[in-house]
């Protein structure tokens, strides 16, 4: 019993030695462990915050633009670009911008708006869709064989049918009809019979079979 006391008491001994030697070690891990605890649940809930307040402003950004407000339009367009360049509001946004610049005949500051855009595309889905705006834009331009190597580059199957549709653009650019069927026809392949842009290519493949027949 006796040895079994001072088994004890020397353990004891040996314990608060030990604590007395490591223990601010071990309060500094533990502080440091709380405050990285502490500090990742508050950046969480930051960024959580900064994203519901880009989408709160891109949600505003649309209903300018649907009451054709142009200088609000600029105005939320360019704040999203300032203050929320990390979300993809903001490249939502711009690439709202380009089309409308496109509209305008302004292919040029439709290219740079979306050259930021694909900079700040955080995935590989948006920066494909970038991709397609780019291509629309090097058509517009008169660009063809740009906008097939842009088309190119885009990885996966996503957004088929929009791809083969402007590859058809392109190739009705270079004059090569049979080419622009074939994207024309494959684009309507991937599509569902109710997508809205089944008649625009429709439309696009008709007129080539009229120009065909008028050439004959």
């Amino acid at each position: 019993m006796a040895f079994d006391v001072y088994d004890d008491y020397e353990q004891g001994e040996r314990v608060q030695q030990w604590l007395r030697k490591n223990g601010v070690s071990i309060l500094v891990g533990i502080v440091l462990g709380l405050v990285l605890i502490f500090g990742w649940q508050k950046w969480k809930s930051h960024r959580a915050e900064h994203d519901q307040t880009a989408a709160a402003e891109y949600e505003a950004l649309q209903l300018a633009v649907s009451l054709n407000k142009a200088n609000e339009i600029e105005l939320r367009t360019d704040m999203l670009t300032k203050d929320f360049s990390d979300t993809s509001y903001a490249v939502f946004a711009v690439g709202e911008r380009a089309q409308r610049n496109v509209i305008a005949g302004k292919a040029d500051a439709a290219r740079g708006d979306l050259e930021w855009a694909k900079t700040h595309a955080k995935d590989d889905t948006l920066k494909g869709l970038v991709d397609l705006r780019i291509a629309q834009v090097q058509v517009a331009q008169n660009k063809p064989n740009d906008a097939i190597a842009t088309l190119d580059s885009i990885a996966g199957n996503a957004f088929a049918s929009l791809k083969q549709e402007l590859r058809g653009d392109a190739m009705v650019k270079l004059g090569r009809s049979d080419d622009a069927r074939k994207a024309y026809q494959a684009a309507l392949s991937s599509m569902g019979e109710s997508a809205p842009q089944r008649g625009v290519v429709q439309t696009k493949l008709d007129d080539l079979a009229a120009a065909g027949k008028q050439g004959a």
